[in-house]
């Protein structure tokens, strides 16, 4: 497996070193991704750490085989594609260096996440979502009625 470049100690790059089955690299003017067999099998997500991840949500689940199998293999496709595309955003602005902003820049357009703490100085306020006028008066509905009890 291929290891990205390492950024400084501020943090201004993202090192993605295990990036699940098929991983992404840079080589001099241009980043390439492959996969196939020579790709390592060092996945970012084992199963001990699902049985772990699903311990914190529910105690008492248990999941069959086939539904951990889906799940890790969710996660590696879901990583593959990030660092993929991550990969192709820093090629575009001209960089042989995936920093954490191309991975956030994915992640924030085209699944709207937003993981804090990371590369950025700007403060995120945290948006309140829009109250509407129908909503406001179910409220107002729902308050009134229970004056009234």
């Amino acid at each position: 497996m291929s290891k990205m470049p390492q950024g400084d100690a501020s943090g201004n790059s993202a090192g993605l070193v295990n990036a699940g089955q098929n991983a992404s690299n840079v080589r001099g003017s241009g980043l390439t991704s492959h996969s196939g067999a020579g790709a390592s099998s060092a996945n970012v997500l084992d199963k001990r750490r699902l049985h772990e991840l699903v311990k914190e949500i529910d105690p008492l689940e248990q999941m069959d085989d086939d539904v951990e199998e889906v799940l890790l293999q969710i996660a590696d496709d879901f990583i593959e594609n990030v660092v993929t595309s991550a990969c192709q955003l820093a090629k575009h602005r001209k960089s042989s260096t995936l920093e954490v902003k191309d991975v956030q820049l994915y992640l924030e357009r085209n699944w709207n996440m937003w993981v804090p703490g990371f590369g950025s100085e700007e403060l995120r306020p945290y948006k309140k979502a829009a109250v509407t006028e129908a909503h406001k008066q179910r409220m107002a509905l729902i308050r009134k009625t229970l004056k009234k009890c």
